[in-house]
């Protein structure tokens, strides 16, 4: 059995929609149309920066992705035995921006220079995989010494 139900989208549109799903392929179809167009160069290379005879341009890489879900269901409530029904939905996003590097005109030539991340910085992302890997280590081990 399909119910309709009449939602207000956070942009103030009114949607029929049916099961957990609609809503949520609306909702990602507008945010992807709305970050989608403001994709554009302006995200990668910065404005110029002009000093004297030499005209540097910021380059970043920037990545972002969408997901989402949703699903229905029926089950017994456990202090009645009758049936219920549910439905959910939900999803998010993320975008990463971090500089890449830069372009340097000068005497008509331009070059492109890689900002390379060394040192301590360099390793700032490590640390939640090493945390996660010490983790399970310990959990193993405890695990191992409780079996024998």
């Amino acid at each position: 059995m399909t119910t309709q139900n009449e939602i207000i989208l956070p942009d103030g549109t009114p949607m029929t929609v049916g099961p957990a799903g609609g809503v949520l392929d609306t909702m990602l179809e507008r945010l992807a149309e709305r970050v989608g167009g403001k994709a554009g160069v302006s995200l990668v290379y910065g404005e110029p920066v002009m000093r004297g005879e030499v005209t540097v341009i910021p380059v970043a890489r920037v990545r972002w992705g969408f997901g989402g879900g949703g699903g229905s269901g029926t089950s017994r409530n456990a202090d009645t035995g009758q049936p219920e029904g549910g439905q959910g939905s939900g999803g998010g996003g993320g975008v990463d921006a971090r500089p890449a590097g830069f372009i340097e005109i000068s005497d008509g030539k331009a070059t492109y220079r890689p900002i390379n991340a060394t040192g301590p910085a360099a390793m700032l992302p490590l640390i939640p995989v090493v945390l996660v890997l010490a983790w399970a280590t310990s959990r193993i081990i405890k695990a191992l010494r409780n079996r024998g």
